[in-house]
């Protein structure tokens, strides 16, 4: 599947479930094993976990495929592993605590691909 339809499904399934803070970053000039992360935040475990599982089920109905999913158990944080996008799906306290943004960006916050910007950029 084209990297830009799996990332517009993704963050729609995102949007869907009203996920809040979505980012898109492009990875990939700085990793061979993905090409974008999303990072997404939801208010509590239940909202964490439905994000994941509404990622999943629209990924699957376009015809794509998850990989793996990690942390469905605690819902504190939840990582989606669609090959080509990894989505972090995190409570607001563990986004902020490992900065996940900050770790994968090369250029300043005020330049980073937002869920916005992504929508616009197809």
């Amino acid at each position: 599947m084209d990297i830009r339809k799996l990332q517009k499904i993704v963050v729609d399934a995102l949007e869907d479930i009203k996920a809040k803070n979505i980012e898109v970053i492009n990875t990939a000039k700085l990793t061979s094993l993905f090409d974008r992360i999303v990072v997404a935040s939801g208010d509590s475990n239940r909202q964490t976990r439905a994000l994941a599982r509404n990622v999943q089920d629209k990924v699957k109905e376009a015809g794509g495929h998850i990989v793996s999913v990690e942390g469905e158990e605690t819902g504190e944080w939840v990582l989606v592993d669609l090959g080509d996008i990894v989505v972090h799906i995190m409570q607001p306290a563990i986004r902020d605590y490992y900065n996940l943004e900050e770790l994968w960006t090369t250029t300043p916050k005020r330049v980073r691909l937002t869920a916005d910007a992504a929508h616009s950029a197809e």
